[in-house]
């Protein structure tokens, strides 16, 4: 398991978190949670006769707890407990705290500054440039990709309009119309790249961003001519967006003889470093 380590803060108090790029999630620590549930400067001892209430009442958020090394104040890693956002919700239900509904409103945000930044980078456009310029790939790649940035910032503003706000329906969403276009969830298209930690819209290759875009900007015209509501319907407008890049990829690969969903990622086009990803510059 590929994990991160981040440090979040709450009311100037730290909180140790990972994210897990295999489960695609967060972990809290959550003795650092139940710290600033509790106030107090020995979060551990709570948390510890807590547990052991939770376990003998067969609380679920105990057993869904499990163990990460996480880094502590002198610089080691210790296993602790963590719990993804789910179990330290129910956490935080079983300890009675004025902050209960102020930590759980900044633990949401988190997840969902998580997810965004997976399906829509927030760094500045700038910043992304250089970002993909250091990295080795082409002028004509970036373009691309910066474009599809924007297509998808569309989409999920689409989304957004019709009452898709949940970060779940949104990972939904995405694998609809991935599995679609191309046969695959995201999870499935990141498998067959041997992606682990990598973002996969940053592994594919022209023709499959292009395709994707295709799909995406599709279902964002056609939710601005139906007006979706609600999950539902805009899943539907989400399929008819996907189905156009099917049906797309379909009428190329016929033409072509081969199929355009690359098995490829990034650092097999990037290096050397005087090559670049996808196309040799001209």
């Amino acid at each position: 398991m590929a994990i991160h380590d981040l440090i979040k803060t709450f009311d100037s108090t730290k909180i140790r978190v990972v994210w897990d790029d295999e489960k695609e999630k967060y972990f809290f620590s959550v003795v650092d949670v139940v710290r600033v549930l509790t106030e107090s400067i020995d979060g551990r001892k709570y948390w510890n006769k807590l547990k052991q209430r939770l376990a003998e009442e067969g609380n679920e958020s105990v057993t869904n707890c499990h163990q990460l090394k996480l880094l502590a104040a002198d610089g080691k890693r210790y296993n602790t407990d963590v719990a993804d956002l789910e179990g330290i919700f129910r956490i935080i239900q079983s300890i009675p705290s004025k902050k209960a509904e102020p930590i759980k409103r900044w633990l949401a945000q988190v997840g969902s500054e998580r997810f965004y930044q997976l399906q829509d980078p927030e760094r500045s456009i700038e910043q992304a440039v250089k970002d993909y310029r250091r990295m080795g790939y082409s002028e004509n790649w970036i373009n691309q990709r910066i474009k599809t940035i924007e297509i998808r910032k569309g989409l999920t503003d689409e989304w957004k309009r019709s009452g898709v706000e949940n970060e779940t329906d949104y990972a939904a969403l995405t694998d609809l119309m991935s599995k679609v276009w191309s046969g695959m969830t995201t999870r499935e298209y990141k498998e067959h790249k041997g992606l682990t930690s990598q973002n996969l819209r940053d592994n594919m290759t022209n023709m499959e961003l292009l395709l994707n875009a295709l799909a995406e900007q599709t279902a964002t015209d056609l939710s601005k001519e139906r007006d979706p509501k609600g999950i539902v319907e805009a899943a539907h407008v989400a399929k008819d967006g996907a189905e156009v890049a099917r049906n797309a990829r379909a009428d190329i690969e016929y033409r072509l003889g081969h199929t355009v969903i690359s098995d490829k990622k990034a650092i097999d086009y990037i290096m050397p470093k005087d090559e670049l990803p996808f196309e040799k510059e001209k």
